[in-house]
């Protein structure tokens, strides 16, 4: 198989094309607290469920920026960590 961009872009490493995957531990844990954070809208709670939200969601772009799959995760990764870089910016 010849190794163009988009098989670089869209393949892993057994020639699958991946562009969605099954949620990691990350990610599930900026789900359950995001949702959770919406049911406990104040106090202390709220706090640290937001504070664990943010975590998740910066390790999991961190984990798809420097080990992700194919070069479109990598994109994700970066994508999501420089959105989340500025909105906690503002």
């Amino acid at each position: 198989m010849e190794n163009t961009l988009v098989d670089k872009t869209f393949r892993d490493s057994n020639g699958n094309i991946v562009i969605a995957q099954m949620p990691n531990p990350p990610l599930i844990v900026w789900i359950v607290t995001s949702l959770l954070a919406l049911i406990f809208t104040n106090g202390t709670i709220n706090t640290v469920l937001n504070v664990v939200a943010d975590g998740s969601l910066f390790t999991w772009a961190w984990l798809e920026l420097f080990q992700g799959v194919n070069y479109f995760r990598r994109a994700l990764g970066l994508i999501v960590l420089i959105g989340f870089i500025v909105l906690k910016i503002q």
